[in-house]
């Protein structure tokens, strides 16, 4: 499974990478610390799940998921984010999000959430 991070933090960007090293069928493609840079990254290399911080220098996460999604229909986008409250969430979801989680609280959740859907669809393999 490929994926793809958008975030400004390098700390939360350094959190995730080794968070995902032990899995060998989950595989980070690349990273982004703002929207110009993740939206033509994401078009070149075509992650299989997006995990996406809301703000960003550059546009934020809503408008990134709102420009991939129009694309990548099919791609999981996990919001992954501080601002947590009730207004973010509805305008993820409306965007288009498939998940949305609080970085405070349920930051260990994105492996998880990646290895449910290796368990549901199998490893993705594309062309």
């Amino acid at each position: 499974m490929k994926i793809f991070l958008v975030d400004d933090s390098p700390i939360v960007l350094e959190r995730l990478i080794v968070m995902f090293d032990d899995y060998k069928n989950m595989d980070i493609i690349g990273k982004a610390r703002n929207g110009i840079t993740a939206i033509a990254s994401i078009r070149k290399l075509k992650p299989d799940i997006v995990i996406l911080d809301i703000h960003m220098p550059g546009g934020s996460g809503i408008d990134v998921l709102k420009e991939v999604r129009k694309e990548f229909p099919l791609m999981t986008v996990i919001i992954l984010t501080n601002y947590a409250d009730p207004h973010y969430r509805s305008a993820c979801f409306e965007a288009g999000g498939d998940y949305f989680l609080d970085k405070s609280k349920e930051f260990e959740k994105v492996v998880e959430i990646c290895k449910e859907l290796i368990r549901k669809n199998g490893p993705i393999k594309r062309k």
